[in-house]
């Protein structure tokens, strides 16, 4: 059970959960439980699952050399690839099920963005860029999904581009992490086509970016003061995630910048339930 929970990536499926039920407290202005809420968060679980098992069948042969071979449950082969697509139909099936108990609106939004991970390894992920721009916008959804639970979409489309801009910066990042093996399997990430130097650069510049964008957006949509008191954590966070990597060390970044990512998402919530 273990190789599965890491096969599915069950601290970021928690987090997406977490970022769906903060959707809606945003939405709402106040924290609680609603069974709606529940079935939402638990529909992106599904589909998160669906999509991380998803990733990981295109992505073996490039994991079997950017990753320890403990690391990846497939390609340690302590899981089959028929386990691992077992969960893809679980995941699809548990996600668009629960969305359905929620809404047609919800199942149409959920149907789409399992449809963008459907495509993202075979296609967008090998073209670099638009591969980066299609999971920060994936990454990113859960808090308008949550708000989208509550028939008030309009109140996730602030906390939704602020957190893909970050989930973007980690793209970035993680690409230059696994530069080896995407060369290897012709992929055309920005480390490939610019060089690890530049896309360093890029990374940089992106997380720099990031503080103005957290800053400017929540203010235009009205965010309480407590938003930008706990936001600022976030905000040192990603500039020392911005350090390292100016300074060409990739090790630690990625996991400041989730670390920037849970902040962010209290920040969020704070600024309109506080």
């Amino acid at each position: 059970m273990t190789d599965v929970f890491r096969l599915i990536r069950l601290p970021n499926l928690v987090l997406a959960a977490a970022a769906i039920l903060a959707g809606g407290w945003i939405a709402l202005e106040r924290v609680g439980w609603t069974p709606l809420l529940g079935w939402a968060a638990l529909s992106g679980m599904g589909l998160g699952a669906a999509g991380n098992a998803l990733n990981d069948l295109h992505d073996a042969p490039a994991d079997a050399l950017n990753r320890p071979a403990g690391a990846r449950p497939l390609v340690a082969g302590r899981l089959s690839r028929g386990a691992a697509e077992l969960c893809v139909f679980a995941g699809t099936l548990v996600g668009l099920t629960a969305a359905a108990l929620v809404s047609g609106t919800l199942v149409f939004i959920g149907f789409l963005a399992f449809a963008v991970m459907v495509v993202y390894s075979p296609l967008l992920k090998r073209r670099g860029v638009p591969g980066n721009v299609a999971v920060a916008v994936v990454a990113g959804l859960p808090l308008f999904y949550g708000s989208a639970t509550v028939d008030r979409p309009a109140a996730g489309l602030v906390p939704w581009a602020v957190a893909a801009w970050l989930h973007l910066v980690r793209e970035v990042v993680k690409d230059l992490e696994d530069e080896p093996g995407d060369r290897a399997v012709g992929r055309r990430t920005l480390p490939i086509t610019l060089g690890p130097a530049r896309a360093r650069q890029v990374a940089v510049l992106l997380a720099l970016g990031f503080i103005p964008v957290s800053l400017a957006l929540p203010w235009a949509a009205g965010f309480g003061d407590a938003y930008f008191a706990v936001a600022a954590i976030a905000q040192l966070v990603v500039v020392a995630a911005a350090l390292r990597l100016r300074r060409g060390r990739l090790t630690g970044a990625s996991l400041l910048l989730k670390g920037a990512m849970v902040a962010g998402l209290i920040a969020l919530v704070a600024g309109r339930v506080a």
